[in-house]
């Protein structure tokens, strides 16, 4: 949740818990690492990528390509349990994306007799998903960049996974739809997924979340090749009145902390009883949690309490933190939410954990940081397509564009520009129509 400036309406808010200021990162010294790595494996192909996951993966990778047997072998190793799990996460992935497909259509349109315009919807040939490694071995990761291109129709889709992932991870790609799945991680791996390299082919666009060098990596190659997003560690914020409960949020907020030690987690409340609660809440259920060293740090730093004068104020703070997972716990969800306008997702009530939306229930987790929700939503089946335009004329379409395009080329000065469009409606008149004397019948 980044933010650019202070809220505007500072005076209209107390601050029970604040985050810690965070220092410059060295982002000069990020840069030229990945821009080494970038740059060898453009060069050098596999064996820059085999060289920099020796290095950064302190494993000697031989065989890039994952081979069926061992994809059967991880399968075969999963417990039926986990198959079911993955199986109903999928199938829930897969049919809201199916529904947001529904939704995107071709299009012919003929806005004057003869001039017919429309556009195609086309998916992305090669498609490259990146499977973060990470802290966790999470399941859901490659079902959520996977699945949307297999329902978009993408025709090359591939995976890359750091080499020591656990195996579940490369059986699940396979399970997702991944054509081919590849043992590199890093900013190697987006390198070699822009340029590709002898094993790795070259993808169309690149998708999916890492740590800071693959979203740099990420940065450096675009232009090269498409990306999804630039995405920062996770975030939660929480807006709530009076009513809600502070067990559950403090449950919710944590969940999300013990992402990483950056994650960013907050509350906003109208109700400073809510606040202080909840505060003493995360301390309570903190003592308690396996993974307190990370989601304690995240909660040290990045946590942050803050009480709103108003609902109007509280739906102020929502669109300005522009934050990826926005929860309201409110008396009426449903009619604050609609005021709110500034989210990568939102869940409406008290009902709707982030973790369900994280695992299975069906819309995608990958969703803009940083406060990149203010011009963008997250990733979905329509980031795996393109929306291409088409155009066709007859006869009377001709005679309706030809002249305003014939007179603006002129007033432009581009010559050819009218050349153009003159010689299809008035090629015996083409100098007389250049000398800006059009026939009396246009």
């Amino acid at each position: 949740m980044k933010k650019s400036s202070h809220f505007p309406l500072e005076e209209k808010v107390e601050y029970i818990k604040k985050a810690v200021s965070q220092s410059e990162s060295a982002a000069f010294d990020l840069y030229s690492k990945v821009s080494e790595i970038v740059e060898s494996v453009k060069s050098k192909g596999d064996e820059a990528v085999r060289h920099y996951s020796k290095v950064f993966d302190k494993v000697d990778v031989q065989n890039i390509l994952v081979e069926k047997n061992e994809i059967d072998k991880a399968i075969a190793s999963l417990d039926k349990q986990t198959i079911k799990d993955s199986e109903f996460a999928i199938e829930q992935v897969r049919r809201f994306a199916e529904a947001q497909m529904s939704t995107i259509g071709a299009l012919e349109f003929e806005p004057h007799k003869g001039i017919h315009l429309g556009h195609k919807v086309i998916p992305i040939e090669t498609v490259g998903c990146y499977v973060p490694g990470g802290r966790y071995p999470i399941y859901s990761a490659p079902i959520m960049s996977l699945v949307p291109a297999v329902v978009a129709g993408c025709k090359n889709i591939i995976a890359c996974l750091p080499p020591a992932a656990h195996p579940t991870m490369f059986a699940l790609c396979h399970i997702a739809g991944a054509h081919k799945i590849f043992r590199v991680g890093g900013a190697q791996a987006i390198a070699a997924m822009a340029y590709g390299t002898e094993t790795i082919p070259s993808a169309d666009k690149i998708f999916g979340p890492g740590n800071a060098y693959v979203n740099e990596a990420k940065r450096q190659v675009f232009g090269a090749v498409g990306i999804d997003a630039l995405a920062g560690p996770s975030e939660i914020f929480i807006v709530a009145d009076e009513t809600a409960n502070p067990k559950v949020i403090a449950a919710d907020l944590l969940a999300q902390a013990e992402h990483d030690i950056h994650t960013r987690v907050g509350l906003a409340t109208t109700s400073r009883k809510i606040a202080v609660e909840t505060l003493h809440e995360v301390t309570i259920q903190l003592s308690t949690l396996s993974t307190r060293k990370t989601a304690g740090e995240a909660w040290d730093n990045q946590g942050e309490i803050v009480v709103c004068d108003t609902e109007e104020t509280l739906v102020a703070y929502a669109n300005y933190m522009a934050t990826e997972h926005l929860q309201v716990h409110t008396k009426d969800p449903h009619t604050l939410s609609k005021k709110i306008h500034n989210y990568g997702s939102i869940f409406i009530g008290e009902n709707a954990s982030v973790v369900y939306s994280d695992k299975c229930c069906g819309t995608n987790h990958t969703l803009p940081t940083m406060a990149a929700a203010r011009y963008t939503g997250g990733l979905w089946v329509g980031s795996y397509v393109k929306i291409c335009t088409h155009q066709w004329l007859d006869s009377e379409g001709i005679k309706i564009v030809a002249p305003p395009a014939i007179r603006q080329s002129l007033t432009e000065g581009m010559e050819g520009h009218a050349r153009a469009a003159a010689v299809r409606l008035y090629p015996k008149e083409i100098n007389q129509i250049l000398a800006g004397n059009f026939p009396k019948t246009s």
